[in-house]
């Protein structure tokens, strides 16, 4: 792949250890082991964050609490626990003074973490000012569009290189993004063992943006390997007739994307597997656009976000419920270390995901080592729940929950009204005219229909559907 990204990691690693240089690779100095929480992990896009209130997150099993600091003007994160009493912040508020108060006894803590306030102690004294009245903070930076926070010693946060979508980065102008994110019961790992395999996507997202008369063999190949990750190249396309430079990139340990580079367009990919606890974990999905014509980045800029993410969340219901399953089943034959034994890799369609394997054995990549998954959720509504898992969190779906639960109201009142007019109609109008009967009939049943899709396009924003499109019953020719 000629000067590609990892060849220059690997350049970068070689000329730090040369000059022993302040400049850290991610996942530590230790050429044989990545150390997950040395890197820096994407949490939340910076337009879902509220500034108003604190927002709790889970990275790498460890409760951490989002803050906006109108003093600093920036991002905090803390260790979501209060030095006095171990009570969650993210229960409490963001007061007055700007100051991150303490749901349980009020302690108020700046963005640096040190205690301001204390209100049970008596006059003069200064408990504030001791170090165990402080809070272990997080480093926060912002980068494209989302708030990326380092899990480990944050003394190598300021010089550890950030997982970035290169593409972007080195080239920004002229992309079209749609951006969408979710909470899957499923671990990190699985998460990315399923997008590094493209050839499920004609069977498990057939009639959603698969069809299964796409399947055919898939040639996959890897260029190179090693600690930050590895890149492959596809021989063919997805679809008859896809041409172009086809490619996937992984970096170490949660960010992929596959690179659809045509004379028409370039197309990528984009995910990241952020960990949030073992069986549990956070997708960070992106898809860039850059066409040749204009217009088709016009109708995707002209969308709103939320439909957009109610067809994306469809889409990753298609797999979530085996996807829960799965990561049961290899974790009883062995997990990664026996998926040669587990898994009948048959194929050279399944290149990516052996090699997400054998990294992850290598490099001693499991996310939770050591950790039992949490029980099998047999109900099939849990697993496929939206609200909880995206729409709470994401502030254009939020807001338009609420659009549509006013305008269901409004069209609910309207439609009682129409029906309860047509007795007063028919009382003072002696004739029946055609419009009468318009109004007393159609006007009802078209409101009565309004509320009927505006109920159904509520649910979306809660629940998932229970039958995937691929399970359907195929229409008869």
């Amino acid at each position: 792949m000629g000067n590609s990204l990892l060849q220059k990691m690997v350049q970068t690693q070689s000329i730090i250890n040369q000059n022993s240089s302040t400049e850290i690779l991610p996942g530590g100095t230790n050429p044989d082991t990545f150390e997950l929480a040395e890197t820096w992990y994407p949490v939340h896009y910076l337009e879902d964050l509220d500034k108003t209130k604190p927002t709790p997150f889970t990275l790498l099993g460890k409760d951490i609490v989002i803050w906006w600091d109108q003093k600093l003007q920036s991002w905090q994160v803390f260790i979501d626990q209060c030095p006095h009493r171990l009570a969650p912040l993210s229960e409490g508020r963001i007061n007055k003074d700007g100051l991150l108060e303490c749901p349980y006894h009020g302690w108020s803590f700046a963005g640096d973490g040190t205690c301001q306030k204390i209100p049970q102690q008596v006059p003069g004294a200064k408990a504030e000012t001791s170090p165990r009245a402080c809070i272990s903070s997080l480093p926060t930076t912002e980068k494209q569009g989302l708030l990326f926070v380092y899990a480990g010693n944050p003394e190598n946060a300021a010089n550890t290189k950030i997982p970035l979508v290169e593409p972007i980065e080195t080239a920004p102008e002229g992309w079209v993004i749609i951006n969408t994110f979710r909470d899957v019961p499923y671990d990190a790992l699985t998460l990315l063992e399923n997008i590094l395999d493209p050839s499920h996507v004609a069977f498990t997202h057939h009639l959603t943006v698969g069809n299964r008369a796409n399947a055919a063999p898939l040639e996959l190949e890897i260029d190179q390997s090693g600690k930050y990750g590895f890149e492959g190249i596809w021989k063919q396309g997805l679809k008859p007739g896809q041409s172009g430079k086809l490619s996937t990139t992984f970096i170490a340990p949660g960010l992929m994307w596959h690179d659809i580079n045509a004379e028409k367009g370039r197309i990528l990919t984009v995910v990241y597997a952020v960990p949030i606890r073992k069986g549990e974990c956070r997708i960070i999905a992106r898809f860039p656009f850059k066409f040749a014509s204009k217009l088709p980045g016009f109708f995707i800029k002209i969308r709103p976000r939320w439909y957009y993410h109610i067809g994306q969340n469809g889409v990753l219901e298609d797999d979530q419920i085996f996807l829960h399953y799965q990561e049961r089943y290899l974790a009883a034959k062995g997990g990664s270390a026996n998926f040669n034994k587990a898994f009948y890799l048959a194929t050279k369609a399944d290149t990516f995901v052996s090699e997400l394997r054998k990294w992850v054995n290598q490099y001693h990549g499991e996310t939770f080592p050591g950790e039992s998954l949490p029980p099998l959720l047999l109900n099939r509504e849990l697993l496929l729940e939206r609200y909880h898992s995206h729409t709470e969190k994401c502030a254009s779906c939020r807001q338009a929950l609420k659009r549509v639960q006013q305008l269901k109201f409004l069209v609910a009142v309207l439609t009682i009204v129409s029906l309860a007019s047509s007795p007063l109609l028919a009382f003072f109008v002696e004739t029946k005219s055609i419009l009468l009967v318009i109004i007393e009939t159609v006007i009802p049943l078209l409101l009565g229909a309004g509320w009927w899709k505006l109920n159904n396009l509520e649910r979306e924003f809660y629940q998932g559907r229970i039958i995937p499109p691929r399970n359907l019953p195929e229409k008869k020719r």
